[in-house]
This record gives C-alpha cells, structure tokens and sequence, in this order.
C-alpha cells in the first residue's frame, strides 16, 4: 500500500509539471500574429487604394508608414479625381479603399452598395487661389479673378474641387470664364506652376505641397465652400483585413498630425 501511495504521489507531482508547463507556454510562448482591424486577420499583402488627387502627398507619406508598421503589406495608391474613381468602382475596379474629397462622390458608391459599411470622415479642405510666385497679375480676391486679361484655371465641376470652386463663386457673386477646366485639382494647379494661367482655385494643401513655385491667396468665400473627406472599406476588398487596417491607421491620431501639417483641418 506504501508503494502505490508513493506512484500515485509521484504521478500527480508530474502531472502538476506537466499542467504547469503547459499554462506557461500559453502566456509567454508564441503570440497570435498583430493585426490592425481587430478581427482576428493578420494584416498582410497588398492594400489597393482609390484615393483622391488632392491626398496625394499625405497618402504617400502615410501608405509607407502603414507598411513600415505591417512587414509583408504592400500599399498600392491609385489617385485621380473623387468622380472618376467613384466611377471606376461602381464599374467593378477592384480596389481595397475609397478616399474621397467629397461626400457627394462617395455617396454614389454606397448607394451602389459597393461600400462595406458607413464612410467616415476624416478631414476637411479649403480653397485658396494659388498664382505664381510673385502673383505678377495682383490677384488678390475672387473678383480680380474676373478681370479683363486674367487667366484662370478651375476643376470641373464634377469633380469636388470643380464644386467647391463654383459654391464660392457663387457665394461672392462673381461671374468668370475659366481657360480650362482640369479633370483633377493637380491638373489645375499645375497650369499655375508651368506658368499658362494667372491663377487657379485649388485646396490649400495642394498650394502648400507646390510652395516653391505658388503662393496661396486666401479669399473668405472659400469658408462657405469646405469640402469633407469621407473614407471607407470597399465592399468586394480583395484584402478586407489590410483594408480595415489601413482604413484605421488613416484615422489614427499620427495620421491626423500628418494630414494637419500638409494643411488639412481635422473633421
């Protein structure tokens, strides 16, 4: 009877060694693989993102420090103007991401039901006139835009900084005969940078980014002309988890400090 006392005691020392090893392994040994959307995907591949023109800069500069923080992802960064790419999408463009400089383009994806859930603005952009260094026309509001001889830029205005452009016209009672309508506000600003135009009503990020070669003429019109940047994950994402990720490393507060410091105000 002594013996088998003495096997059972070892038996539940062991066992004990056993267990004690086992619920060590499940803390400290290997860890489920971090993931940015919180659903349980690791983050991985690549990330496809429609994005507007006007984010060009922010988004490349923000597309490298997703993949820094995501070793193995790859983001993909398609700009145009908001129009075009709400196009492109409703026409089956894969696509993980849509960022938009205007909710009225983002509303044409979701009502197709190519969203995945609600767009969420981001940030917000204003207008300002950007004209060549040294502004040699004097332009120094709207209504110098409309002088005789001033050449003059604008978006279409399918496009949001088209209709942004048009509501501050309006709104400042100004009538004018652009030279060109661009398809994107970088095709309008660098009408003013290759020096074929007098001036052009781009956001105040885009006359920021070509501060070498513009200056900004800030006008008050342009407040009642704010356009919102609403993003969102698409509904067929090739990559849902890296979209969602992305998505939230977008709303994140070091992307906000980097979309504030290119002159974009928080929402």
């Amino acid at each position: 009877m002594t013996v088998r006392r003495i096997a059972l005691a070892a038996l539940t020392a062991l066992v004990a060694v056993v267990l004690t090893g086992c619920g060590d392994r499940s803390v400290t040994g290997s860890t489920p693989p971090v993931t940015g959307d919180g659903g349980g995907a690791a983050v991985t591949g690549t990330v496809t993102v429609l994005a507007a023109a006007s984010l060009t800069e922010t988004f490349t500069r923000l597309g490298r420090d997703f993949e820094a923080a995501h070793p193995g992802t790859r983001v993909v960064l398609n700009f145009a103007g908001s129009a075009a790419l709400a196009t492109q999408i409703n026409q089956g463009a894969p696509a993980d991401v849509f960022a938009s400089a205007a909710p009225a383009n983002m509303r044409t994806v979701t009502e197709a039901g190519n969203a995945a859930g609600a767009a969420t603005v981001f940030v917000r952009n204003q207008l300002v006139i950007a004209v060549p260094k040294g502004n040699p026309a004097g332009v120094r509001g709207l209504a110098d835009l409309a002088r005789t001889g001033v050449k003059v830029a604008l978006c279409a205005e399918q496009v949001p900084c088209g209709a942004a452009a048009r509501t501050a016209l309006d709104v400042a009672r100004v009538a004018l005969t652009p030279v060109t309508l661009e398809r994107d506000v970088k095709g309008a600003l660098a009408k003013v940078t290759l020096g074929e135009v007098d001036a052009a009503l781009v956001y105040r990020t885009d006359a920021r980014s070509a501060a070498a070669k513009v200056e900004a003429v800030e006008f008050p019109e342009s407040a009642e002309a704010v356009n919102d940047y609403p993003i969102v994950v698409l509904r067929h994402a090739p990559n849902p988890a890296g979209a969602r990720a992305f998505v939230e490393h977008v709303r994140s507060d070091e992307a906000l400090r980097v979309l504030t410091d290119a002159g974009f105000q928080a929402p």
